[in-house]
């Protein structure tokens, strides 16, 4: 193994080997994958906020420029870049701090292929690497009015360190004292179906004449955060999320009964009578397919307030188990050197800084 000999992307044509990728011209590599070759530097066609990726296909000789998914790693001094299996690209930035110096370009998993089949043009997608333990990402469901809101803030408030919310996307106008970017991202419907169109969301649903959604870009922010992510969505979106890629515990909460429910949506003095009615319409369906659909791991009553946060608190292992003050592992990254070699032995990527050249550390993979 060892490192790879530099070569510049004119030489792609001339059919050079694949190694791993160190500063090449104008501070691009490239990683050959089967019959593709990923040239990752530059900046992207769009702007020059980001790194590019580019696509060379050996097998009709031309280049490709591919759908960027997921948050994009802002450009740096130079790179490193190292395949892991025949899915994904690590790549190490030079000169960055420890927490932004580590990123992975998925090319060919589960995802990018949903995504590909979807669009119908090459996809790669973004992810942050970070060190840390961070638990499954929690979905949790039910109807308009059954109190979803009120569990996940009380979650929040007695478990601030440890959990996360994903906020939603939607089309919707903001409610009362809603603030945008705290209990939605609002936005407008053009945007967000191109966004869709895009493959920017892990799911989306039209809920009562309006879209809402997650983005992937959501649930990254929080589990860059080393947080547990949360995501409070409709029935319709966690069957999205459920046939995803996304592992996560799904949760249904249910009212204790639908005149209960109906109580409850009047309550809130917030929407006309037709808008309720509707509400109450849609509800009965839901409850139907929460109960019904196998997409739920669990199902929560909420007759009692106080009895269904215990509930659902136990289920996530939050019951007396787990320290309401104790921290989640903030998230980490490495503090490398400017100057600094990548290779890969085995199954571990080996990264040795300064000179002479001394093994700083290794990585599991």
């Amino acid at each position: 193994m060892g490192e790879a000999p530099a070569f510049t992307v004119d030489d792609l044509q001339n059919g050079y080997q694949n190694g791993f990728g160190f500063k090449y011209k104008d501070c691009e590599t490239a990683i050959t994958i089967q019959d593709k070759t990923y040239v990752i530097g530059g900046s992207d066609d769009e702007s020059e906020s980001s790194i590019g990726v580019r696509i060379f296909d050996k097998a009709t000789g031309n280049w490709e420029i591919p759908t960027v998914l997921g948050t994009k790693p802002k450009p740096c001094k130079g790179h490193s870049a190292v395949p892991l299996n025949d899915d994904r690209i690590l790549i190490i930035k030079k000169g960055s701090a420890p927490d932004d110096c580590i990123w992975f370009l998925e090319v060919d998993t589960k995802y990018v292929r949903e995504q590909k089949k979807d669009l119908g043009t090459e996809v790669v997608a973004w992810s942050k690497g970070v060190r840390g333990n961070v638990e499954r990402p929690v979905v949790i469901s039910g109807p308009s009015g059954v109190g979803k809101g009120t569990l996940i803030s009380m979650l929040m408030k007695e478990f601030p360190s440890m959990f996360g919310f994903s906020v939603s996307h939607t089309t919707r106008a903001p409610r009362g004292m809603e603030k945008d970017g705290v209990h939605y991202h609002f936005t407008e419907r053009s945007v967000m179906e191109k966004d869709i169109k895009d493959g920017k969301f892990l799911e989306f649903a039209s809920v009562h004449g309006n879209l809402y959604g997650t983005s992937i870009e959501a649930v990254e922010v929080v589990a860059d955060e080393g947080k547990r992510c949360i995501l409070d969505i409709d029935v319709q979106g966690a069957r999205s999320v459920r046939a995803s890629s996304l592992d996560a515990i799904f949760i249904f909460i249910c009212p204790p009964s639908m005149d209960e429910l109906e109580k409850r949506l009047r309550a809130r003095g917030t929407e006309a009578e037709e808008q309720i009615l509707k509400r109450l319409r849609n509800a009965e369906v839901e409850m139907e397919q929460g109960k019904s659909s196998g997409v739920f791991d669990h199902i929560c009553y909420n007759d009692k307030l106080e009895d269904c946060y215990d509930n659902l608190k136990k289920l996530l292992g939050l019951d007396g188990n787990t320290i309401p003050t104790q921290k989640s592992p903030a998230p980490q990254g490495i503090n490398l050197l400017a100057d600094h070699l990548i290779s890969k032995i085995s199954n571990k990527i080996i990264i040795k800084c300064g000179t002479p050249e001394v093994e700083k550390g290794s990585k599991s993979l």
